[in-house]
């Protein structure tokens, strides 16, 4: 191991979250699905169950629509009528710390799959992408109200930190066997606010394998009455916080020049030119909205197909880009000594794999065993190294050629269908839209039409 992985690695808990580093020679998975593209959505899923060796009644559940029954949606959401559908693809090629991956990712638009799996088959042959995450600590916040003294609030606070913690973890015995439970807590003053004088306690919760906000949410219920009885204050707010900074997951990739190389630009040329793309984006916010952005196209799909909460994994995210008082790269990009291309990402992953929609949605359960997962931080390991190939296939796009010849090249299947081709015809039109570089609904119809004539 490198001094930089092996660094990397020590900052956080075992790189594997506690399993066992199998890789794809002792036959666990082979996330290289040569050809995969070219093939049918049947014959892909056919592959997929496969590679994973997924029993019949998982492969059934891809096999025709409506897996998710609308009493289970009733059940899950108010005022259910009916569901609604997202197209659920595959990266392939990943390696993740010597594992290899095949990852879900349930999104809309189109090029994001195509771009991590390709930027994935590059990392691969350069080692894969190196991860960890810390131990999965939330947060719940308890505002205090109505206290003249909000220093002195904060020592007694503090001073009851041990009957505090013992009631936080009395409301689930079943967190503390597994190992988790209440930690510490934290006091923060606001001397002067618009509605006075202001003392926040944050309960500092080992959540386990569970995103946790049912969980931290109860405890700091629990807990507001006897903070009022050691203060003499009010407390208001009770609710966890989606700044999940003590519940981080990093993720490094590496690449040689040569594994940048193309037909257009060496890959010393390649590199220089994503790293002033990056550099762009440290800077300027307006750049980092966007290229923050491109990061989430990886992470959301896999989050949204987990059935974990989307939005707070994009709110903890804006947030800690924000944490050095301006908004920037979430990631970094950088050049080492023997000019390879070294990318890293580091952001709160708050996600869980038990409890919620991740265990009540037949299709999240279902992704969960096609990558095999075992716990929630080898989820949010994964959720980072797909954030950062696909941040690297934009920065490689923008710096090259553009973000739009490759995308909408993929996007002319979506143009050829809203131009009324079926079956055969969205390839046929979609390839003439591409050839073309003329990506326009009027012009698919033009050729729908002289294609329909032939």
């Amino acid at each position: 191991m490198t001094a930089v992985s092996a660094g990397f690695r020590a900052s956080g808990v075992n790189a594997a979250h506690g399993r066992k580093d199998v890789n794809a020679q002792t036959g666990r998975i082979n996330s290289r699905l040569e050809g995969f593209r070219n093939l049918t959505p049947a014959e892909r899923w056919e592959k997929v169950v496969a590679a994973t060796g997924l029993g019949a009644e998982d492969a059934a559940l891809l096999s025709a629509p409506g897996a998710l029954p609308i009493e289970t949606a009733d059940g899950m959401i108010e005022n259910v009528v009916g569901t609604f559908e997202l197209p659920m693809g595959v990266a392939a090629n990943f390696t993740v710390n010597g594992t290899d991956y095949i990852i879900p990712m349930a999104v809309e638009e189109p090029s994001i799959i195509a771009a991590a799996s390709y930027m994935a088959r590059i990392a691969r042959d350069c080692g894969g992408f190196e991860t960890s995450v810390t131990d999965p600590l939330m947060r719940a916040q308890v505002q205090l109200v109505g206290v003249s003294d909000p220093y002195g609030a904060r020592l007694r606070i503090l001073a009851g930190k041990d009957e505090i913690v013992a009631a936080a973890n009395a409301c689930d015995k079943v967190l503390v066997e597994l190992g988790g439970g209440c930690r510490d807590i934290e006091v923060h003053v606001f001397p002067t606010t618009q509605s006075g004088p202001m003392v926040v306690m944050h309960l500092i919760v080992d959540v386990r394998d569970a995103m946790g906000a049912n969980t931290v949410n109860t405890m700091a219920e629990r807990v507001a009455p006897l903070i009022e009885k050691l203060t003499g204050g009010t407390v208001r707010l009770r609710i966890l916080s989606n700044l999940a900074d003590l519940r981080l997951a990093r993720a490094r990739v590496c690449v040689t020049p040569e594994a940048m190389t193309t037909k257009d630009f060496s890959g010393a040329d390649m590199i220089d030119r994503m790293i002033e793309a990056y550099s762009f984006a440290a800077i300027d916010p307006y750049r980092a909205a966007t290229h923050n952005k491109g990061i989430m196209n990886g992470i959301d799909p896999l989050i949204v197909a987990t059935g974990n909460d989307w939005r707070a994994i994009e709110a903890g995210a804006h947030a800690w880009a924000v944490r050095q008082g301006h908004y920037a790269s979430l990631s970094t990009w950088e050049k080492d000594g023997d000019g390879r291309l070294v990318g890293t990402l580091e952001m709160p992953m708050a996600v869980g794999i038990v409890g919620g929609a991740t265990k009540t949605h037949p299709l999240a359960q279902l992704a969960l065993r096609i990558m095999k997962i075992s716990s929630a931080g080898e989820l949010a390991q994964l959720c980072v190294a797909l954030g950062l190939a696909q941040n690297m296939a934009a920065l490689r796009a923008l710096a090259t050629e553009g973000i739009q010849r490759g995308h909408m090249a993929l996007h002319a299947r979506n143009i050829a269908i809203v131009a009324g081709a079926q079956g055969a015809e969205i390839e046929a039109i979609a390839r003439k839209l591409a050839e073309a570089h003329d990506v326009r609904t009027e012009r698919a119809r033009d050729l729908l039409a002289e294609l329909r004539k032939e």
